[in-house]
């Protein structure tokens, strides 16, 4: 890994590119998330709620070691949004077909609404965006993002999906 202050600098390791960089990611993270905040907010929930509708949708029959896992969040955290979630009809929970003590998650009809809602304006993002930057780019932009993520992370993250 090259050291920002070391002799080797190339442009797009100066610490002003450094800066600008975690800039951008600040204001894109922020418009990406402005519309579904928005959307939670009417059901009086929050940001941690959208990950777990988001997961849940994307893995169905995830149980809740794995989500645990993908979250990286306490499992109170966890039980209070979806102990919520439940109670409300947006994740049904079933029990494992060889551990009954597992709790598979799946969403609901109204989870999957919900889930599609919130979705929408960032898939759009994303589709304009990438439309815009261009196939390379997008390849780029897909490495930047993989490594930033811990290198334990990267096989689970990266990692075949299961299908529902």
């Amino acid at each position: 890994m090259t050291d920002i202050n070391s002799g080797f600098n190339p442009l797009f390791l100066r610490e002003e590119d450094i800066r600008q960089g975690i800039e951008l990611l600040y204001f894109a993270y922020r418009d990406f998330t402005a519309e579904p905040d928005a959307i939670l907010s009417e059901y009086g929930f929050g940001r941690a709620h959208h990950r777990v509708i988001y997961f849940v949708g994307r893995n169905p029959g995830i149980n809740v070691s794995e989500l645990l896992a993908i979250l990286k969040i306490t499992k109170q955290s966890l039980s209070r949004v979806l102990g919520q979630l439940v109670r409300e009809s947006f994740i049904e929970q079933r029990e494992g077909t060889r551990d009954r003590r597992q709790r598979l998650l799946e969403l609901t009809k109204k989870g999957v609404e919900l889930e599609r809602r919130l979705s929408e304006s960032q898939r759009q993002r994303f589709a304009d965006a990438y439309r815009d930057a261009g196939a390379e780019s997008v390849q780029g932009f897909r490495d930047v993002l993989t490594n930033m993520i811990s290198k334990e992370d990267r096989d689970r993250v990266l990692g075949p999906r299961k299908i529902g």
